[in-house]
């Protein structure tokens, strides 16, 4: 966090005034995502040994639209056992996260500098992630088509929401089910924001997205599904 705080000025990379507010603001909040993704995770494994699997099964994260890493960098801190991939449009954010991953030595983590739409069609990362999680990037029916592409049928997206989410996600189930996906729960996280308790969107990946997903750079945003 320091050294977030002291690029801030260079680079606008949080909204938060001091040291305290960007613990609680990033930190806090990114931690607060464990438990969804710990059960995820446990699915995982399970699903590994039920096929016959040997050894640990990688389980592989996506974070969408990382800004300056986070969540996925606290995530990959606290479960170095994962993969965790950061995923940014804007250069000098992925070099900041960058920068900051070998300050620290966190041997997890990848960063990616790419749009969503890119990526999503890349052989590289469309449909190869266990997880693709986002925070603040979008609404729900456009988080959709720029997470669901990455992750592989079985997967899950995680968004992370303010607590008045539900018309929202309501407004992007058609998205979703295009997408090939499924939602199966909004649940209350152990996070709070300024009007209230913050909630995780979870959604099932059912089957492969079709081929014409994501769309061109700028295309979910400017005509979503």
């Amino acid at each position: 966090m320091e050294l977030l705080m002291t690029q801030n000025a260079k680079m606008n990379l949080t909204a938060a005034a001091d040291m305290e507010e960007a613990f609680q603001m990033h930190v806090e909040d990114s931690l607060a995502l464990l438990p969804a993704l710990d059960a995820v995770a446990s699915e995982h494994a399970q699903t590994f040994d039920l096929h016959g699997g040997h050894g640990h099964p990688e389980f592989r994260i996506i974070d969408v639209g990382s800004g300056a890493g986070l969540p996925g960098a606290i995530i990959a801190i606290a479960r170095p056992a994962w993969k965790v991939t950061l995923l940014d449009s804007l250069r000098k954010r992925c070099q900041f996260v960058e920068m900051a991953v070998q300050h620290i030595g966190i041997q997890n983590i990848q960063v990616v500098w790419s749009r969503a739409e890119e990526a999503g069609q890349s052989q590289k990362h469309r449909e190869v992630y266990d997880v693709a999680i986002a925070r603040a990037v979008a609404r729900m029916r456009v988080l959709a088509e720029l997470c669901l592409p990455m992750v592989k049928p079985g997967g899950y997206c995680l968004a992370a929401k303010g607590p008045d989410c539900q018309a929202e996600v309501a407004e992007a189930e058609e998205a979703i089910a295009i997408l090939q996906g499924k939602l199966v729960s909004i649940s209350k996280v152990d996070a709070f924001g300024s009007v209230g308790q913050h909630v995780a969107v979870l959604v099932k990946k059912v089957a492969h997205t079709p081929a014409q997903y994501p769309r061109q750079p700028g295309k979910p945003g400017k005509r979503p599904l």
